[in-house]
């Protein structure tokens, strides 16, 4: 039994709200937990001018991700602050992209930029899983009010995605890792798959100790596993 009562291949606790930022219905608050992401998509009738060189009639989708200084027991500074942005944000800002991209037919978006942003307002463990998992709604959103008023024909988003996070505690495999959880981890994980068991990308690393072919199996098996009951929460959380 873990600190919060779970069983190890049990979940937080996932609530979704939708519509949460008033003047943006493609918006979400997801938390995981006592992690929470507000999550919103913007559509700008433009591509970035690189795309347009390469290919003019595509879309694009991209990320940007913070952490509000008080999403975490001691304050975290706004990077806008610093003057540059940190190579962890940088690096989460990249992944939710790749993520959202690997589901998004760009060619039928057509000439639009959906800007996703992930903004942390508490932290407590797995934040760019739970970013990449709002996000996805977040686009869902903003797709969906795009075919209603006939801005697009058909719909781009070609299958549903949704990350989380494992690891070994302990030498006990752990999935949906807290805060302490992760600080604590032997080997830490990011999965992220889409609603047809396929892989997107998988970050993992030995923190405190090296791991095996069958640890790495289960890992992957649990994260499966887990990732299909995230999905169905998406589905839900769409439907209504």
């Amino acid at each position: 039994m873990r600190s919060d009562g779970r069983k190890t291949d049990e979940l937080r606790e996932i609530k979704i709200t939708k519509g949460f930022i008033r003047h943006n219905p493609a918006s979400v608050l997801i938390e995981f937990g006592n992690t929470r992401v507000i999550c919103s998509a913007t559509v700008e009738n433009d591509i970035p001018r690189w795309l347009k060189e390469q290919s003019p009639d595509c879309g694009w989708v991209t990320a940007e991700y913070s952490m509000l200084p008080a999403s975490t027991p001691s304050r975290t500074q706004r990077e806008a602050s610093r003057g540059k942005i940190g190579g962890r944000t940088h690096e989460i800002q990249r992944l939710i992209g790749r993520a959202l991209r690997s589901v998004t037919d760009l060619e039928k978006l057509g000439r639009k930029t959906i800007w996703i942003d992930c903004d942390v307002i508490e932290a407590d463990g797995g934040t760019r899983t739970v970013s990449i998992t709002g996000a996805f709604i977040a686009l869902s959103l903003a797709v969906g009010r795009m075919l209603e008023e006939k801005i697009l024909k058909t719909n781009p988003v070609r299958d549903y995605i949704a990350a989380v996070s494992v690891g070994v505690v302990e030498s006990e495999i752990l999935v949906d890792l807290s805060y302490q959880e992760d600080f604590s981890a032997e080997v830490d994980m990011n999965v992220v798959m889409t609603g047809k068991g396929k892989f997107v990308e998988v970050q993992g690393s030995g923190e405190e100790s090296v791991f095996s072919r069958e640890q790495l199996d289960e890992m992957l098996l649990l994260a499966s596993r887990s990732v299909s009951k995230i999905i169905n929460r998406q589905k839900k959380a769409l439907e209504n």
